[in-house]
Formats: structure tokens, sequence, C-alpha cells
């Protein structure tokens, strides 16, 4: 399996979520209320991750548990951009490197989850 740049932003995110306290989980679960399942591509590959922001308040390997209520589809490269505030997610979306089913305005809210766990990079 090829590197997914994508895999390292995902663990830390993961790691990011399980050292929260319980309240700043409250406080951005009530802020984003929603679940992510990200489909990550990258030369045939698929990498799925699913941040959990509605009932778990945590990030895992693998598709949701229940109904997600935004799926992404992205390449690795594209995702990146937009993690490192390189490309913004309603760009990416209109020249169509992001698709998106499900709530697409609660897709807006990842961004910040991004640029918060980038920020501790």
């Amino acid at each position: 399996m090829g590197e997914f740049k994508s895999k390292a932003l995902f663990e830390q995110i993961k790691g990011g979520l399980s050292e929260m306290s319980e309240k700043e989980k409250k406080d951005i679960m009530k802020k984003t209320n929603g679940v992510f399942e990200m489909h990550i591509k990258q030369g045939g590959e698929e990498l799925v991750y699913t941040i959990d922001l509605k009932k778990g308040g945590e990030a895992y390997e693998g598709k949701s548990k229940g109904k997600a209520d935004v799926t992404i589809n992205t390449s690795d490269e594209t995702f990146m951009q937009m993690a490192d505030g390189q490309l913004n997610g309603q760009k990416a979306f209109m020249s169509g490197k992001l698709k998106v089913k499900g709530n697409i305005m609660l897709a807006t809210k990842l961004d910040g989850v991004l640029k918060a766990q980038k920020a501790k990079l």
C-alpha cells in the first residue's frame, strides 16, 4: 500500500480527540454535531476514516459505525492541501476535486476541525 500523507493527520486527529478533556470534547461536538466519513484516494487505493463529532467524539479508521452525516471523497493530495490551508474546501468542491454527499453545510465545519489539528503540529 502506498503511503497516504493524510494518514498521519487522521492519526493526529484521533489522538487529539482522545486527549481532550470531556468539556473540550463536548464543546467541539456541540459546535460541529456531525459524523464525517472520509474516502481518500491515491493511485487506485483508498483510505477510509471516520471523524465522529456527534456521539462518540472520536476518529477511527474505517467506515462510520452508524450513518455518516457527510461522506467526502477526494484525493490524498487535495485533502492535504485543504488541511494545510492552501486550498479552500469550497474551491475544491467547485472544481470537482472534492465530492460531498449528505449535509454540504456540515462539510464546511470540517475546515475548522482540520485547522485546529494542524495548528497543533
